[in-house]
């Protein structure tokens, strides 16, 4: 009985692992991946880190990523020492910084596709009497003035203007900005020269200039990290907005043309691009690549004007280290990160892409050598900005998207919520109109406004992902940084796979000694 009750239970288990590791959920695991390697941007890189460990996770695929800013990938890409390359601008063949044209080498072939969609943010360390302000709010040209030197201090008229309920303080501003090539300073910079052409003169550059009292640091994690420190208070800097979130610190409402201040939210960038205008032609070597001046001025108020999507730049020729065996990899990633990666987008600070540019997206991968010419079906495809029969101008996303509180509208007090990874600790509500908050004394007809984050009395310290003190005097103040975990996306077949196959293992070695004493005289009592 026991032998029969042994063989059924070693049984079962073959059974579980052969169903394991077949079905139409694990037919990628059946294929052999070969590794694929990229560079390039770290505005992008939160994203594909999230996704290159789902796809290592759930698909035994490999993808290797490097941040080293999105000039350095392009000129990987363009040696042939990369596989892919990302960056939210295309090449320049005749860059506006002297820099030297970047000029793919002849016989080479590639093509941009779109992969994520966000907005460059505004991040900074900004504290009045102590308490760290979340709800920071700021217009364009503000902004510009900021990051050319011509506004100086916190307290600056402009700047009181924009915050009409916080007491702003006399503390000197310091920019931090990219030291390496950056796509996120060729957007900032382009931003600017269309909108404030009077103050950014020096027209679109991957290389931010130094000034005044700029600090400089490398990546999207330097400039963030820079601003997260304790010695960081009084900087602020542009960043992709999922880093804000990482690091648990807020970003500034921006200024749109409505008149409403807003947030880089999923929403409000995917109501922005509604207003992009894509390159169509096919034959142009910049086809899909973005136009955004009407989202620059988009006239809806929940729009935030800076937002954009990055590119990858991928092969269309064998050519450099690049094989038809690793784009059968590129392409089913690309797959991938078109559907069920845009479902994360938010979560890490993104915005999902909408139909158009997955569709764009998918005419692209069956551009790449080994990718088997095969696209994406849009009715299978789990994007959330839109759903099966819906047309490709129609972004489920921003239809949904909720319009700014009067609060956020220009003239006003002002909200006292905070944004970014600062959201969860909210500012409290003043003494009330033309009363005096905890950060001053608030003028007209406003609420005033306690910056303070936070709840609670308890003693300690409060510190980020990275240890660095946030606040120490136990009194709950300040924005709370949350660890930056990645999703659990639950076991994959590699994992259950594992689980089965060590107790296989422990049957294999505990039950047959138990058979044997059962076997033995006396039914194994030793007596």
């Amino acid at each position: 009985m026991i032998r029969k009750t042994l063989l059924a239970a070693v049984g079962v288990s073959l059974l579980t692992l052969a169903a394991l590791g077949g079905g139409p959920a694990t037919t990628a695991q059946a294929e052999t991946y070969f590794p694929i390697t990229g560079t390039g941007s770290t505005w992008s890189q939160n994203a594909l880190d999230q996704w290159r460990s789902n796809v290592a996770k759930n698909y035994a695929m490999t993808v290797n990523y490097s941040g080293v800013g999105s000039s350095s990938g392009r000129r990987d890409f363009i040696d042939g020492t990369v596989d892919f390359a990302i960056s939210e601008i295309p090449f320049q063949a005749k860059p506006e910084d002297g820099s030297a044209p970047e000029t793919v080498r002849s016989g080479w072939g590639y093509a941009y596709m779109p992969i994520v969609a966000g907005g460059t943010s505004f991040m900074y360390n900004l504290k009045i009497n102590g308490k760290r302000v979340t709800n920071l709010r700021l217009s364009g040209e503000t902004v510009t003035k900021i990051f050319t030197g011509a506004i100086t201090n916190w307290n600056d008229p402009a700047i009181k203007a924009d915050n009409p309920g916080l007491a702003m303080p006399t503390k000197p501003i310091v920019p931090v900005i990219r030291s390496d090539g950056s796509g996120t300073s060729a957007q900032f910079t382009l931003w600017m020269s269309k909108q404030y052409p009077a103050l950014w003169k020096k027209g679109m550059t991957s290389q931010f200039p130094s000034f005044g009292n700029a600090k400089a640091q490398k990546g999207s994690d330097g400039v963030s990290g820079y601003v997260s420190q304790n010695y960081g208070e009084g900087a602020i800097t542009y960043v992709e907005y999922s880093y804000a979130k990482k690091a648990g610190f807020p970003v500034a409402k921006l200024l749109n043309k409505s008149g409403y201040y807003v947030e880089p939210t999923a929403s409000s960038v995917a109501v922005a691009l509604m207003k992009a205008e894509i390159n169509t032609n096919e034959s142009s070597p910049d086809y899909l690549t973005q136009i955004l001046d009407g989202v620059y001025n988009n006239p809806d108020k929940r729009a935030y004007p800076l937002s954009s999507y990055s590119y990858m730049i991928v092969p269309t020729k064998v050519q450099g280290i690049f094989t038809a065996n690793k784009g059968n990899t590129l392409g089913a990633f690309m797959r991938y990160v078109l559907c069920e990666g845009q479902q994360q987008a938010d979560t890490l600070g993104y915005s999902p892409l909408p139909m158009n540019l997955v569709m764009a997206g998918s005419d692209q991968i069956k551009r790449i050598p080994g990718a088997g010419n095969t696209g994406i079906d849009t009715a299978k495809c789990n994007n959330p900005t839109f759903k099966a029969g819906d047309s490709p101008s129609k972004n489920q996303l921003a239809l949904t998207a909720p319009y700014p509180a009067d609060c956020d509208k220009q003239g006003t007090s002002q909200c006292t919520t905070g944004t970014a990874g600062a959201k969860q600790d909210t500012p409290t509500t003043g003494s009330g109109t033309g009363g005096t908050a905890n950060t001053g004394t608030t003028s007209g007809t406003g609420t005033g406004v306690d910056t303070s984050t936070g709840t609670g009395t308890g003693t300690g310290t409060t510190t980020d992902e990275n240890g660095n003190v946030l606040s120490s005097n136990g009194s709950g103040s300040g924005a709370v940084a949350s660890p930056f975990t990645l999703p659990d996306q639950g076991m994959g077949t590699n994992q259950w796979l594992m689980v089965t196959a060590a107790l296989l293992l422990i049957g294999a070695v505990v039950l047959p000694p138990l058979v044997s004493q059962r076997m033995r005289p006396g039914g194994g009592r030793g007596y």
